[in-house]
């Protein structure tokens, strides 16, 4: 019997002892809707014994925009992560009697993969710029103006929470905004979508490609900003693949930091030289096929990422 043999083998077996895969995505949802509640009572609390009772009306609407509002809004974002997004994957592991490490592959990273990660990160900003870029232009037909004003309104109100969030005038709310939005939601997201919905997917439909694009989908989809869609649904397939090849999730988690904290970083420089949030100016601007050249890498270093995880040393998820 082969390595790739033995290994099917062991999985079948581990597949069996799990619960059914949809019983897997409705605990999920179950687990995520008491994470919602329970978080959010914890929020509000803490938003009234640290601000008050006027943040817990201002915190609503993004009119005041004063420091108090601005705490809020990290309190829930922050809650929201945990309850929603980190909560019920690690629920599920411990309901299938699993370590989540075990459960969800998080296995010490190798530091040369790491590497390759973060050059898989490097090379595809310019094709990833111009994909947002050209997910902007985005317009609907005449018959459905009404929803493409419900979606702009929908960007814009997420725009205003982002630009009050990334407001930073010390190194300590730069290392909270890298905590807020780049570690936090990296760990808890891609427990959440790569480590359970794509895992449980990928039990249900017997195909990691279906499994990784309808994980992406979704990923991309709860976000609710429809003007970022296509970018962040790459992001997701990409970090699904990143997953896929290695069964560890850290290298995905990895991905996912380093393009928040990029975002991060550039509104810390963007605001150090006193250059507008809300600039225009601050995509990159290159020739045609330096857009080209970053697709051809990316898929390159990917499937250099792919060969060096298939090697026999290394186990593949499940």
């Amino acid at each position: 019997m082969n390595l790739i043999e033995k290994d099917q083998l062991e999985n079948s077996i581990y597949v069996k002892a799990e619960n059914s895969p949809y019983l897997q995505l409705l605990m999920l949802l179950a687990y995520a809707l008491l994470g919602v509640i329970v978080f959010t009572i914890l929020a509000l609390v803490v938003i009234y014994a640290l601000f008050g009772a006027d943040a817990l009306s201002s915190m609503m609407t993004m009119s005041s925009g004063g420091t108090a509002n601005r705490g809020a809004l990290q309190v829930i974002l922050i809650a929201s992560s945990l309850g929603f997004f980190l909560a019920p994957p690690i629920l599920l592991a411990i309901t299938e009697q699993k370590k989540p490490s075990v459960f969800y592959g998080l296995k010490q990273p190798d530091i040369k993969l790491l590497g390759i990660v973060f050059l898989i990160m490097l090379v595809s900003m310019p094709i990833m710029e111009w994909t947002a870029a050209l997910n902007q232009k985005m317009t609907l037909p005449e018959a459905l103006k009404p929803l493409e004003q419900w979606m702009k309104a929908k960007e814009d109100e997420a725009m205003q929470t982002t630009l009050l969030l990334l407001k930073m005038n010390s190194i300590k709310e730069l290392l909270l905004n890298l905590f807020m939005i780049a570690l936090l939601p990296a760990v808890a997201e891609e427990l959440m979508f790569r480590g359970g919905v794509q895992r449980t997917f990928n039990r249900i439909f017997n195909n990691p490609h279906v499994a990784i694009w309808t994980a992406a989908f979704i990923f991309s989809a709860i976000h609710l900003q429809f003007y970022g869609f296509v970018p962040r649904l790459l992001l997701g397939a990409g970090f699904g693949y990143i997953y896929y090849f290695s069964g560890n999730l850290w290298y995905a988690v990895l991905g996912h930091f380093l393009n928040n904290a990029y975002a991060v970083c550039a509104a810390w420089y963007m605001q150090k030289n006193n250059i507008p949030l809300s600039s225009t100016d601050s995509t990159i601007n290159i020739a045609w096929y330096g857009y080209v050249i970053s697709f051809i890498l990316t898929i390159a270093v990917f499937i250099y990422f792919k060969n060096i995880t298939q090697q026999p040393h290394e186990r593949r998820m499940d």
